[in-house]
């Protein structure tokens, strides 16, 4: 079975590139967020294998949304993307639950490789 993927990331374009990204190497998208507060309410919904999370994000950042889909979800699996230069906030994430972070512009095999290693 296809593993489902939610992506959050306030940037459109950004959202399509991964989705593209996974639909053709055989995942499943659970579903889209462009923003914490989205993110949080679609992973209670969909319950995906994978959360690809950006961490710069409106209304609520990736690092409060993973930190409460964590609380609601021990288990969840969360890959964050980030920018160059968010050191900090990545080092956060990671402490915070995060499985692995994948730093911006997104290279097609870096994306598949962080799932891979998450989900086993």
């Amino acid at each position: 079975m296809a593993k489902s993927v939610l992506i959050c990331d306030d940037a459109a374009f950004m959202r399509m590139m991964i989705k593209d990204i996974l639909t053709k190497n055989g995942y499943t998208i659970a579903g889209e967020a462009e923003n914490g507060k989205m993110a949080v309410e679609k992973y209670a919904e969909t319950k995906p294998d994978v959360v690809m999370m950006d961490i710069t994000m409106p209304e609520m950042d990736g690092i409060q949304a993973l930190k409460k889909i964590k609380e609601a979800d021990p288990g969840a699996v969360v890959i964050m993307c980030s920018a160059m230069g968010q050191q900090a906030m990545v080092i956060e994430s990671i402490q915070s639950g995060a499985r692995d972070f994948i730093v911006k512009p997104f290279q097609a095999d870096r994306v598949l490789e962080a799932i891979q290693k998450a989900v086993g």
